[in-house]
């Protein structure tokens, strides 16, 4: 299993991008890098690359609306060179708010049009000529739309690598079935060990039935904060903007795939109430509502015996690729403790 890290959207990127190097020689094998609306990521990942020599560099998520397949293959082949051959394209769909209220474009077929951005990029970092006639995208466009002097057109340079992994983002039953038929990784979030296997196994098992030829096993990259001590659970209150915010904040009522899943777990009271303190304004009274057993679930906080128990759950629930936020007990190095969980994740 390896282990990795994310860089969030809020306070100084470049100051958490910094301390990365550290991580990387604590054992750090992998850094994601969140975008929401807030910066890019590909700006971040590119000044991760010149900054790191071996950890991989991963995009969780770039949308599949604000930016069009050949876009999104070119970045992808961008930062696979300037890395030496260390990209990760991680992919969504994101929310309605987030593609309609920020970038202003429908939130039309969200899965369909997940499959056709990987199938097209896939082509594009393979250098052929790209010429594809789906239900969303039609390159070149056809005769009608546009000037019509569009061509196949193939990369201009020649990729590092003429794969790159792609990751795609999934929570929602057919999403996660599509995943698990043609990605190479799954990017869920808020995941819990003890319920994935009831909320998500039919899907997993529908998808890797039909998995596409030529693809390894289905990678899966999930974990929570990590924090090591004998009188530590209060740390885990630490987790509680981040879950109200998705639970609560992210999405419309009906329209919110976290909360739904919070339901799915057996939280269906809590997500309820947390939803609406949260878009009545009412964020801290939110937060205070969201189950200790669900951030215990999520998170890897207690002694060194229970996280380990952890580690070993997530492993046991597919994850392959730990993903932790660590915060030290004492106040201390991150990158001792990223040593610590690496060392245990090993043996």
């Amino acid at each position: 299993m390896k282990l990795s890290t994310q860089l969030m959207y809020s306070g100084n990127p470049r100051a958490a991008a910094d301390e990365v190097a550290a991580l990387e020689k604590a054992g750090l094998d992998t850094v994601w890098v969140a975008e929401a609306y807030g910066f890019d990521s590909p700006t971040l990942m590119g000044y991760l690359a010149a900054k790191t020599e071996r950890v991989e560099i991963g995009a969780a998520i770039l949308n599949v609306y604000s930016r069009t397949p050949g876009a999104l293959a070119q970045t992808a082949a961008g930062l696979d060179n300037v890395s030496g051959g260390r990209a990760i394209l991680g992919l969504g769909a994101s929310g309605p708010q987030v593609i309609e209220g920020w970038h202003g474009v429908p939130y039309a077929r969200p899965l369909g049009r997940t499959r056709e951005v990987v199938d097209i990029v896939r082509a594009a970092l393979r250098r052929e000529r790209l010429e594809y006639d789906g239900r969303i995208f039609h390159l070149p466009l056809p005769p009608g739309q546009g000037t019509g002097l569009g061509k196949p057109l193939k990369m201009l340079t020649k990729p590092e690598r003429p794969a790159v992994p792609i990751y795609v983002a999934a929570l929602g039953h057919k999403n996660v079935e599509g995943t698990a038929e043609y990605a190479d990784g799954w990017l869920p979030f808020m995941f819990a060990p003890e319920r994935a296997r009831d909320v998500w196994g039919e899907a997993l098992d529908r998808g890797t039935a039909k998995r596409q030829e030529g693809l390894g096993p289905l990678e899966v990259a999930a974990g929570g904060m990590v924090c090591v001590g004998e009188d530590v659970k209060s740390v885990l209150d630490q987790a509680r903007p981040t879950a109200a915010l998705y639970i609560g904040g992210m999405g419309a009522r009906g329209k919110n795939f976290y909360n739904t899943l919070a339901c799915e777990y057996g939280f269906e009271k809590e997500a309820a109430q947390i939803q609406e303190l949260y878009l009545g304004g009412n964020k801290r009274d939110a937060e205070a509502l969201v189950p200790i057993e669900l951030l215990e679930m999520c998170n890897l906080v207690g002694p060194e015996s229970y996280v380990r128990e952890r580690i070993a759950a997530f492993a046991e629930a597919g994850v392959t690729n730990l993903q932790v936020t660590p915060v030290p007990a004492d106040g201390g190095d991150p990158a001792t403790l990223v040593s610590r969980v690496k060392e245990w994740m090993d043996q």
